[in-house]
């Protein structure tokens, strides 16, 4: 196979070690990978594998009938304002959304979401790399594909269903024959023929063979569409939370999620309208409003009411909207806390400390970290500016992560063990915030234009 042993992009060996794994379903994530994307030039990575050191012991879970390999349940990922943490949450987001939609939504000729690093004349032509390493049902993938705004350049699959890797498919696109070059292995089955043909180029095979029936590709897909969760900096709106406060179990659950968090909410009620035409501003012309209501026709919306106890003991209604900001955002969170902790699901998400108080923010970390509230070991990485978790109390040295950019402006990802911190000893804040581990604003002094000195 000389030709994809030369491809520079296609990684042909399985980088992580053998491991027998028996049927342990929870979905997981190993490592992720991301190269020339937005302020990203050079190839980063976060690998959420438990490195030595028995501090935290519920922070880490041990993959069944293997010694070999232990996860974390979370990682946290510092940096500067502009140091690239959101692009790389976003990086994990975009190549959710191209696995997701990529058969299913575009035609021919569509440009791909990705933005390569532009301050290089070199990576602006290149392409954009994803890859992630990640378990399914006791199954270890590895996949991974790059890609300009154009087309889909490479891709690739490799797998360990029985604790040997093993190839699935190779697909390379050859510049001088401007034609994909194909490589599908035994252990790959199904109507190879038919998916390669109806892939497009701005298409991923994945999605295609999957979208026509590829019952063995369908728990590599659905671990991106249904096990991970990526939000950004504005989190999610109320849906999820609302659906399951439909449920009365459910209700019951995020009721106790929601004053476990001393919010002093007693109940939620959930009031449902039909879609009219008086729901829409005044202003609008009617027959703009005709044309909503008909499309709407037949919907409903509901209204989120909060319920708290007067001094008189008397229930007082709120709406949704008039909670402070942290209020909304934790009702927010919190289907989605639930749910990922219940099924034991992967999230990813930006800026957690936003709206919230720190203790806020360390009662929603020791949910995933807690063994007892997570039994499933979902999984939690996050970008904070939020210091006072930086705490060997609350994360595990090899849980700590930092972001930084180089003299190019490329932003680069680091772990906290890089600067081997004394276990229990370290004060990683104050080191983080005297600039020891870097990753910091570095901020000069400021002075009006054509002010004048002693004046």
């Amino acid at each position: 196979m000389p030709y994809f042993a030369s491809k520079r992009r296609i990684r042909v060996e399985f980088k992580l070690e053998l491991l027998l794994i028996i049927n342990f379903g929870n979905p997981m994530i190993i490592e992720f990978f991301v190269e020339n994307y937005k302020s990203i030039k050079s190839r980063q990575s976060l690998n959420l594998t438990k490195m030595l050191g028995n501090e935290m012991v519920d922070n880490s879970f041990e993959i069944k009938a293997s010694k070999k390999l232990s996860l974390l349940r979370s990682a946290v990922i510092y940096g500067a304002n502009a140091a690239g943490k959101s692009n790389f949450v976003s990086a994990l987001k975009t190549m959710q959304s191209i696995v997701k939609k990529s058969a299913k939504d575009s035609q021919r000729g569509d440009k791909l979401p990705v933005s390569p690093f532009r301050l290089s004349n070199k990576s602006v032509k290149e392409p954009t790399e994803f890859e992630i390493v990640f378990l399914v049902q006791g199954v270890k993938y590895q996949y991974g594909f790059s890609l300009t705004e154009d087309q889909i350049r490479d891709e690739w699959l490799f797998a360990s269903p029985k604790g040997r890797p093993q190839r699935w498919f190779i697909r390379a696109y050859d510049s001088e024959a401007q034609e994909y070059v194909w490589d599908f292995s035994s252990h790959f089955q199904g109507q190879k023929q038919l998916w390669k043909d109806a892939t497009k180029s701005n298409s991923l095979f994945l999605s295609t063979a999957v979208m026509l029936n590829s019952e063995q590709l369908k728990p590599v897909f659905d671990w991106f569409n249904k096990s991970l969760r990526v939000a950004g900096i504005d989190g999610w709106g109320p849906g999820l939370t609302t659906n399951l406060c439909n449920d009365k179990d459910s209700k019951s659950e995020v009721l106790n999620f929601l004053k476990s968090a001393d919010l002093d909410i007693n109940d939620i009620h959930l009031e449902t309208r039909k879609i009219e035409k008086d729901f829409l501003p005044n202003n609008m012309p009617d027959e703009l409003k005709n044309k909503i209501i008909n499309e709407l026709e037949g919907k409903e919306i509901v209204d989120i009411k909060t319920v708290h106890k007067n001094s008189e003991g008397e229930d007082v209604f709120f709406d949704l909207n008039e909670e402070s900001d942290g209020t909304r955002k934790l009702f927010s969170f919190a289907g989605h806390w639930l749910d990922c902790l219940r099924n034991g699901k992967v999230l990813f998400i930006d800026e957690l400390h936003n709206s919230l108080h720190p203790n806020m923010v360390k009662f929603l970390i020791k949910l995933f970290n807690d063994q007892k509230t997570n039994p499933h070991n979902a999984q939690l990485v996050f970008t904070t500016h939020e210091t006072s978790v930086l705490d060997q109390h609350v994360f595990r040295r090899d849980q700590i992560w930092f972001c930084n950019k180089d003299k190019n402006q490329s932003t680069t990802i680091y772990p906290l063990t890089d600067f081997s911190p004394r276990k229990g000893v370290s004060n990683l804040e104050k080191a983080y915030l005297s600039g020891r581990y870097g990753a910091l604003p570095l901020v000069s002094n400021f002075q009006f234009l054509g002010s004048n000195d002693g004046q």
